[in-house]
């Protein structure tokens, strides 16, 4: 073989590549002044990339950058970060750079380097990472046995350096496959959930691969794409019931028919089932244009029961009726969870672009951030099972609608927009210094990719890109919003403990609740009945002279005082205490046949409560449209009579007079006559009949 090898030329070509490789492994390994060992070679690497030597490209670093960026505490780090941001842009023009081990490890040691930039940080970190492996082995000895994952298992036997969030955040954003500024944290924490905060090799490698995997799937449906007769620029981004025995259902009214269910940048496309196991024409619902879509969560069953919480609604002003996506799974609801989730996010991608009226370029990056979210969601889903919850989703769009004040992160993004694609914007950035952070746009890597077709309208790169700069205005207004996220969490955790089960158990707890109001009314029907004219009289004249002297308008400012003042003295005696729980004494316990009655009583009550409303309203109407002429001449006579009232005397007075009759309506000289006044009054509106009603059947439209 070694002659044969030699005939043809293919030692010799072995020989030159593996010589070549060892050149370059001796040339990565020599130090450059000022930096650690991982940094350096991290920099002759780029170095390669670039095709430049390296001294020339610190050159460029010196030459490019202003002096602020070149201080001596932060060289190193601004150096490694130019040098990675100028590599991370070329090596993103390839198509398929995801699948290059060696792009893999050249941005964890990115990470790394950033991390340990010069040898004093070096050497610092090896001393804390030597004491915390010696923490986590003490800590693994008592579960190594018990581990919740084979992640988790893997993790611990691969002890070596990793990574922090930091790091994470400042550069693999870079390269906005891998990550977004606005979801660069939550997939951080998504990553590293069973590593304690830290990122390992084995994590981000299996990350990537599963991130390549959908990138691949994503492209590899042009036959779909022909079927569903999609839009230009229409990208596909998963598809799901593709096999008859996981298809996805539709439910309409009660009509539920299976079939294949596509998810695309503008649409939601679904292809019901039919004979022969093949798809008839695609059903759209779109999500691109302003039809008033509510896109939720919600339960089905047969014929329209709501027995199975696996289902997504679709209702917009263009159906008749809303439309029911179940996806049946076996235990669980994440098939579900997934679907719903990415739909949101397309939604409120196509609000966004609406809202501030993007166009052209602008409208592509929207999407095109929403694309890449969604593979990189997808990817976490496919590789480690992980579903984040709204506050920590991975999906810009629908991360700034759950997240409080989320709208400042949509006016931060759509302000960072309108200077990368301004173009005047980016001459001016170039020639003053001010950058917009080292975060390509996301529609060229869609474009090298192969997703997209630009046609040659703007190339992106990083000239006037500062390095080295703290977080701009959209980093800022997700700080801010997460900061406010983890308090309406908290506030969120103590909502399900105080939620009851029993209808009995929260009528006890409204009434405890709702004790010193009821108090209140109990002493105002107290005195308003005169049970005890002394007191009665008191208030009276006491409410008089506040009306007199005009102090009414201050009583609403002198309650809000008192409770302010109430608040203030509570918080000052407490001082940062946790408040006591408020004790309820719980109701006695019904049987099942007790609870039943109870439950016929409460709709038999409430169904003649809405009988007596209808009956009120239907009088009215009677008359209001003088159905009888007696009756309607009586009540019009009595409202001009009012109005004139009104218009002729002030309105405290006819107020004081109102509260005067009100209150002294049970006094001992006016009680007889108030009760003949209300019992004629009753009278009369017994005599005055309803108005007729009559039940129309409508036909039944034809359903979609």
């Amino acid at each position: 073989m070694g002659f044969i090898d030699g005939l043809f030329g293919v030692g010799g070509v072995k020989k030159k590549k593996k010589k070549k490789r060892e050149m370059e492994a001796e040339s990565d390994c020599e130090a450059i002044n000022g930096l650690s060992a991982i940094a350096s070679s991290v920099l002759h690497r780029c170095s390669r990339i670039l095709d430049l030597e390296t001294q020339k490209l610190i050159q460029l670093f010196e030459t490019e950058l202003p002096d602020h960026a070149k201080e001596p505490d932060k060289y190193a780090r601004n150096l490694l970060e130019y040098c990675s941001y100028k590599a991370l842009c070329e090596e993103t023009k390839k198509a398929d750079y995801l699948s290059e081990k060696e792009f893999r490890v050249l941005t964890y040691d990115m990470m790394l380097a950033w991390t340990t930039p010069d040898p004093h940080t070096e050497s610092k970190n090896e001393t804390s990472s030597e004491n915390q492996r010696e923490i986590e082995e003490d800590e693994d000895d008592t579960d190594s046995l018990f581990c919740a994952s084979a992640t988790k298992n893997a993790i611990q036997i691969e002890r070596k350096q990793t990574v922090s969030s930091e790091a994470f955040a400042r550069i693999t954003p870079a390269c906005p496959a891998i990550a977004d500024p606005i979801t660069v944290n939550n997939l951080f924490e998504s990553l590293t959930s069973y590593s304690n905060g830290r990122l390992h090799f084995l994590i981000y490698d299996k990350y990537l691969k599963f991130l390549d995997k959908s990138v691949r799937s994503a492209k590899s449906t042009p036959a779909h794409s022909k079927l569903l007769q999609l839009c230009e620029g229409e990208i596909i981004l998963d598809v799901d019931g593709i096999s008859p025995t996981n298809s996805v259902f539709q439910q309409v009214g009660t009509s539920t028919r299976p079939g294949r269910l596509t998810l695309t940048t503008r649409a939601i496309y679904f292809e019901p089932l039919g004979v022969g196991f093949s798809h008839s024409k695609a059903l759209v619902y779109d999500l691109d244009k302003d039809l008033k879509q509510v896109i939720k969560r919600e339960c089905t069953g047969p014929w329209g029961a709501r027995l199975f919480d696996k289902a997504v609604m679709y209702k917009s002003s263009s159906l008749t009726e809303p439309v029911f996506l179940e996806f049946p799974q076996f235990k669980g609801q994440t098939r579900r969870d997934y679907w719903f989730a990415i739909i949101k996010e397309i939604l409120q991608a196509h609000k966004f672009i609406r809202k501030f009226n993007l166009t052209n370029l602008k409208k592509f990056e929207a999407i095109s951030q929403s694309t890449l979210g969604i593979l990189r969601y997808r990817a976490l889903k496919d590789g480690f099972h992980i579903m984040p919850s709204q506050v920590k989703s991975t999906l810009n769009f629908y991360l700034a609608e759950k997240l409080p004040k989320g709208d400042k992160i949509l006016d931060a993004l759509y302000s960072h927009l309108e200077l990368v694609f301004n173009v005047s914007g980016l001459k001016n950035q170039s020639q003053t210094g001010l950058g917009t952070g080292p975060f390509p746009p996301s529609i060229s890597i869609l474009k090298n990719m192969g997703f997209v077709d630009l046609r040659g309208e703007m190339e992106f790169g990083f000239d006037g890109l500062q390095v080295g700069c703290g977080p701009g205005p959209l980093e800022l207004a997700v700080r801010r919003s997460i900061g406010y996220s983890g308090r309406a969490e908290a506030a969120r955790a103590t909502l399900e403990q105080v939620k009851m089960e029993d209808i009995d158990t929260n009528v006890a707890v409204l009434k405890e609740l709702l004790f010193p109001l009821m108090r209140i009314g109990e002493l105002m029907l107290f005195l308003a009945d005169w049970e005890d004219p002394f007191k009665s009289h008191v208030f009276l004249f006491l409410f008089l002279f506040l009306i007199y002297r005009g102090w009414v308008k201050y009583i609403i400012p002198f309650v809000f005082f008192c409770c302010a003042v109430f608040m203030l003295w509570h918080k000052h005696n407490r001082k940062g205490q946790p408040i006591g729980a408020f004790q309820v004494a719980p109701p006695r316990n019904k049987s099942t046949v007790e609870q039943l009655i109870t439950l016929q009583e409460t709709l038999s009550k409430l169904e003649m409560s809405i009988q007596e409303g209808n009956i009120f309203l239907l009088k009215l109407r009677a008359i209001l449209f003088a159905a009888f002429p007696q009756t309607t001449n009586k009540v019009a006579i009595t409202l001009i009579v009012t109005a004139v009232l009104f218009l002729i005397f002030p309105f405290k007075s006819i107020l004081l007079i109102i509260l005067l009759e009100a209150y002294t309506r049970q006094m001992p000289v006016r009680r007889e006559s108030s009760e003949k006044l209300i019992r004629r009054i009753k009278e009369w509106w017994g005599r005055v009949p309803a108005a007729p009603v009559q039940l129309v059947r409508c036909q039944e439209s034809n359903r979609r």
